[in-house]
């Protein structure tokens, strides 16, 4: 009997000291959740803040139709497997190989090769190196990337326009979209796009900012390019420019004083030779950056590095000569300024993004294809929007996979504020309606509001 009483007095004890628990969870549920419908503001959870992805992209009407015309009138022959080669080209380039790792390699080799031939007796050493030298240029002849400078004449500027016309158009919409969703109050004046190619940039800052756009420089080094762009632009026809005020350059204007509010370099920094002269020109446009630089290439590990080289230049290197003393601050995919633990992580696996679109109408094409691209987006540190961690409570990851909506459940890969890769499974239980609903309702390249009291629901990934 005195055996029970005690049971029941410790059973009563515990649901008594549960109290306390209870209430501290609920309280931290309840500090959750007013920070969640602080973010939300009224709108529905599809549509939370972080929320950057865009439907199926398709093409101006204009500019569909003026493509479909050149096409048509060009008459290239054997398009359709042209351009397919194409596209499947440029999606597999690599960066040349600089001229220091070549000489590495080919003095390593050469170690090697001289070292299996210390043993033989009798050879001439002259005769043994002239061997040595011409086995060493072989060997690197057959391990290294052969690249070459691409030249655009008119007829493969329509090849290129039928490969890659949408895909271009459709990444770089969805990069700028980044801007457009994220600070509201950004109306640019001016745009400079380098490398401009047919000018799809220059279209898609005209579908989210036409009203206050009022300058647009295209530069582009080949004149070919150029003059397929001014010709989409008029839609193909005789007819005046569709965009008013678009000026076409084959150089940069010179002078660093002169800065536009908006900068661009779609699939460009990938045609320099040489990491040199890569530096050299992501300096050179982020001097002439008013309020932010963006820059997209494929999304392949060749693309990503690419980036990733350019944001180290500008968050590390210091100029010589400033004109403008407003740091540069990462904007866009990263919500840190740390290293890209993408890149630490073996096998690497490139940081990019996914973006449905509709490909122009040709022969071989279907309704809806998808562009995989890699961005970055830097701005001048007094446009820090929505910076992340400006609270202690409220920071925010970016979602660098597909998320798997699962039952009661769901799973995310997100960079962290923290600069480290983590997995996230949210449940309505542990991290609010709010926030669960959120998370269904986002995507791959969305960002998701991440609280601090969750921390412990985060896992690194291995």
């Amino acid at each position: 009997m005195s055996s029970l009483l005690q049971r029941l007095i410790g059973a009563g004890w515990r649901r008594f000291a549960a109290f306390p628990l209870r209430d501290t969870q609920m309280c931290e549920s309840t500090a959750v959740a007013l920070v969640q419908a602080e973010l939300l503001k009224g709108s529905p959870h599809r549509k939370h803040p972080g929320v950057t992805n865009l439907k199926t992209v398709r093409l101006p009407e204009d500019l569909q139709r003026g493509a479909l015309m050149l096409i048509h009138k060009s008459e290239v022959k054997d398009l359709s497997e042209r351009s397919s080669k194409l596209k499947n080209y440029l999606w597999s380039r690599k960066r040349a190989v600089e001229a220091s790792e070549l000489r590495e390699k080919a003095v390593t080799l050469e170690r090697k090769l001289m070292e299996k031939n210390q043993q033989k007796d009798g050879e001439d050493s002259s005769t043994s190196d002239s061997k040595i030298r011409k086995k060493v240029l072989y060997e690197l002849r057959k391990m290294t990337y052969h690249w070459m400078p691409l030249r655009y004449d008119e007829e493969l500027g329509v090849v290129y326009l039928a490969a890659r016309l949408a895909g271009s158009y459709a990444a770089a919409i969805r990069a700028l979209n980044e801007i457009k969703k994220r600070d509201q109050m950004f109306a640019p004046c001016s745009l400079l796009d380098f490398g401009s190619g047919l000018g799809t940039v220059l279209w898609a800052s005209h579908s989210h900012w036409g009203d206050s756009l009022k300058e647009y420089v295209c530069v582009d080094a080949s004149g070919a390019m150029n003059t397929l762009a001014e010709q989409l632009l008029s839609g193909g026809s005789e007819k005046g420019p569709l965009i008013k005020h678009a000026y076409f350059r084959q150089f940069l204007p010179v002078s660093p004083k002169v800065q536009s509010d908006l900068v661009v370099a779609a699939f460009s920094l990938s045609e320099l030779s040489t990491q040199k002269e890569r530096e050299d020109t992501v300096l050179t446009l982020w001097r002439k950056t008013n309020t932010y630089l963006v820059l997209v290439e494929n999304g392949t590990k060749q693309g990503h590095h690419i980036l990733m080289e350019a944001r180290d230049v500008l968050l590390k290197k210091q100029e010589k000569v400033l004109h403008d003393f407003r740091r540069p601050v990462v904007f866009a995919p990263c919500t840190h300024e740390l290293s890209c633990p993408k890149l630490l992580n073996q096998p690497v696996v490139p940081c990019n993004f996914l973006q449905s679109y509709c490909p122009l109408p040709l022969p071989g094409s279907g309704e809806t294809e998808q562009e995989k691209f890699s961005y970055l987006i830097m701005c001048r540190e007094e446009k820090q929007v929505e910076k992340p961690g400006q609270t202690e409570l409220v920071q925010w990851g970016r979602l660098t996979a597909p998320v798997h909506r699962r039952t009661r459940h769901v799973q995310c890969q997100i960079c962290s504020s923290t600069g480290k890769l983590k997995q996230l499974a949210v449940t309505p239980r542990k991290h609010g309606r709010d926030m669960y609903r959120c998370a269904r309702s986002s995507d791959w390249g969305d960002r998701l509001p991440t609280i601090s009291t969750e921390d412990n629901a985060l896992t690194e990934e291995p």
